[in-house]
């Protein structure tokens, strides 16, 4: 009687440790684990050079972690999966459940396809889309209550790591070409524990890109490198203000990630109706300047050029240059939001949309449309010397302190565009076709 092996089927849980599902695969096995990955054509060609580097690095620290046994196979998931699966006489195939829409389906199709079981065990959040619900039993559409009762519900310790695996080899495709710095799970570990160390400074200094000194989690937890139930659990550890400040940020990736279960259209489309009818401008020549850091506005252009060179934007920023695309070019969230998508690193479906969404006005909990976020101000405000404007826009280094944020009043800058739009009108602009759809 030959042994019994199972598949473990990865996908955004790159890793061994706290992996809930590998847990799963290895008892179903007897310890004997085919562990695969599916370069899917679909995804691969829509994520953009930063993505694709990042994904291909944390595939071979995956691999390396494996013994140099992890299965890549290019392909439809629906016809790989199962050939895979057939080819070793697989008892089950393993996985981390998906909630994004094209996940939901993929793995339906998957399953369809399958003489195994496809078994889901745990999820890329702490509690699950579709775990926390009002008293109604209906997904929260307001944040603060979500918080609140995500809170209450609490979720799992962490998962421990196998202690004995055979890795089973399998004929497949070259792992992709790719290079990225802290890739991979032992990276995301040692990344994690160092930020620990200063994480009561996070609430203080968060919202300032000049200090650079988030932790930039959001690039692990995207791959699953780190499951965010061991971050919390660290965090438990740690009583500041800033923990609870951190722990909260972690809700919110979690908030956004119920509303895409819940409303997969919300991708692309707003969740607020009324906003189908609001008057939008194509993109034209300025949306090529905004994607360009070309704007005149120097806080923006920082973060935009910081995007085109890192693959990574700070939150703050992030908001500041929606606006910017939103409410003073007038061009629909969803042009910045699959421009986002391309360039991130960090690319995630549902906290991009979403937090698009927010600055739009158009999401759940959002905004208040008013709220027009003033690009020079917000400058001042959060980058006071005017230090991350001169690290991403080479052209206004001369220009010293505050002064950064408005070269036009400091006898402007060779090679630095004027501004492409005044702000007080279209300010005005934005909030005269918000009042046309009220």
């Amino acid at each position: 009687m030959s042994p019994v092996t199972a598949v473990m089927w990865f996908r955004r849980d790159l890793r061994l440790q706290d992996n809930p599902a590998l847990l799963d695969t290895v008892a179903a096995g007897d310890g004997r684990v085919l562990g695969v990955f599916v370069l899917d054509p679909l995804l691969w060609e829509r994520s953009g050079d930063r993505r694709r580097e990042h994904l291909a690095a944390s595939l071979r620290s995956l691999s390396a972690s494996m013994g140099g046994r992890l299965l890549v196979r290019r392909g439809d998931p629906a016809t790989v999966i199962p050939a895979v699966a057939q080819e070793i006489g697989a008892a089950s195939v393993h996985i981390s459940a998906d909630y994004a829409p094209y996940g939901q389906q993929r793995d339906r199709e998957v399953e369809a396809a399958s003489k195994c079981p496809l078994v889901r065990t745990g999820s890329p959040y702490a509690v699950a889309p579709g775990r926390v619900l009002n008293q109604q039993g209906r997904a929260y559409q307001v944040f603060t209550p979500y918080f609140k009762a995500w809170l209450e519900h609490g979720w799992r310790k962490p998962a421990g790591t196998p202690a004995k695996v055979t890795w089973v080899e399998a004929a497949g495709d070259e792992l992709p070409d790719g290079e990225a710095e802290g890739a991979g799970e032992r990276a995301a570990l040692e990344h994690w524990n160092a930020y620990l160390e200063n994480v009561a400074e996070y609430d203080d200094a968060r919202d300032r890109p000049d200090l650079d000194s988030t932790s930039r989690m959001s690039v692990p937890l995207k791959y699953g490198e780190l499951h965010p139930r061991t971050m919390l659990a660290d965090l438990a550890r740690h009583r500041s203000a800033g923990a609870d400040s951190y722990r909260r940020e972690l809700a919110w990736r979690e908030f956004c990630a119920d509303l895409l279960a819940q409303n997969p259209q919300a991708a692309w489309k707003p969740l607020r109706p009324a906003f189908e009818k609001m008057q939008y401008d194509e993109p034209d020549q300025l949306f090529d300047a905004w994607r360009a850091g070309r704007t005149g506005y120097p806080f923006v252009d920082a973060g935009m050029r910081q995007l085109a060179e890192s693959g990574f934007m700070h939150n703050r920023v992030r908001m500041v240059v929606a606006s910017f695309l939103v409410k003073d070019l007038h061009v629909h969230w969803k042009f910045g939001a699959r421009w986002f998508m391309q360039s991130l690193r960090d690319g995630d479906l549902a906290s991009n949309s979403l937090n698009w969404q927010w600055v739009a006005g158009c999401g759940a909990d959002a905004a208040p449309y008013f709220r027009i976020f003033n690009p020079v101000g917000q400058g001042l405000k959060f980058d006071p010397a005017g230090d991350y404007i001169r690290r991403w826009v080479p052209e206004l280094r001369q220009l010293q302190g505050k002064a950064a944020h408005e070269p036009w009043k400091h006898g402007g800058a060779d090679g630095y565009p004027e501004p492409i739009v005044d702000h007080a009108e279209a300010r005005r602009e934005s909030l005269r076709r918000y009042d046309a759809i009220r």
